[in-house]
């Protein structure tokens, strides 16, 4: 597809976005409907400042908002989706008719990477580590799910990371327990725990040998999933994999978050096998 005078425009807004697969992703699928759009990546500082200017251009469809922005975005828009209102953060904006709408599509896309993963929640107990936009997005997400034993939150924001707790709580009637991010407090926490979820940039691409988790505390009985998707393996994964744990890649929820936004920029059933094929011929 040629771009021209009508094309429309989404792109990734954050802070690295270097990294960012949801370019490749996104146009390909474009280039499969035959849409006249095009995806680009936006390195951005002041969040506001960029969607002031976003408002400004008559060919912008939406964007991702991925690190630091997720909560910073709210806001900047003129309206929130339910869902993201209740979790407190985006990850989507779509426009239409000059209006800047924010939706969240991480509470979905990472409650079906842990179906398609094989868990069942009922019952379990989960670590989570991270409490900004994605790590909300994921708990409340979790808060739907029936029968969760016990949550979790380890972080090294305790500002954040005690908001959310106090929201869980509120919202969701989850039995809730948060404390700092350090090797004291997994010590204690994972022994027990039935699943793991990674919310934090650490082990993200460049640097990829970095890793919240220190390999010793990991076991069979623990279900590893680490939203960070580049690189595939991280090294938390590839610890879990070592340490006999089932893991399931940030790839997974990645792939199925961007299908929900591509549909709602577009009002199209996404091509998610065109995206999966992106995806994993980056990591083939």
């Amino acid at each position: 597809m040629d771009i021209n005078a009508h094309t429309q425009f989404c792109g990734v807004i954050g802070n690295p976005v270097e990294h960012s697969l949801s370019p490749a992703i996104h146009n390909a699928a474009f280039r499969k409907l035959g849409l006249n759009f095009v995806y680009l990546a936006f390195r951005v500082e002041a969040i506001g400042d960029a969607i002031k200017g976003f408002r400004a251009l008559g060919n912008f469809r939406g964007a991702s908002v991925t690190i630091p922005h997720k909560v910073a975005a709210v806001p900047f828009l003129d309206s929130i989706e339910p869902t993201a209102r209740h979790i407190g953060a985006i990850n989507t904006i779509v426009a239409v008719g000059g209006i800047l709408t924010g939706y969240n599509t991480d509470a979905t896309g990472a409650l079906r990477a842990l179906r398609e993963g094989g868990v069942a929640l009922n019952g379990q107990r989960v670590v989570m580590l991270g409490s900004g936009g994605a790590a909300r997005a994921i708990a409340f997400a979790l808060g739907t799910e029936p029968g969760i034993e016990h949550l979790t939150i380890l972080g090294i924001d305790e500002q954040e990371r005690a908001a959310l707790a106090q929201d869980l709580r509120s919202k969701t009637g989850m039995t809730v327990q948060e404390s700092p991010l350090d090797d004291g407090m997994l010590q204690k926490v994972l022994p027990d725990a039935h699943v793991l979820i990674h919310c934090t940039p650490i082990g993200m691409s460049p640097k990829v040998r970095e890793t919240s988790v220190p390999a010793t505390l990991l076991h069979a009985g623990l279900t590893v999933m680490d939203i960070v998707y580049n690189p595939r393996d991280t090294r938390l994964l590839k610890d879990a994999k070592v340490a006999g744990c089932r893991v399931i890649p940030g790839l997974e929820m990645f792939l199925h978050q961007a299908s929900a936004q591509f549909e709602l920029w577009t009002n199209q059933a996404a091509p998610t096998d065109v995206m999966r094929a992106v995806l994993e011929s980056r990591f083939s």
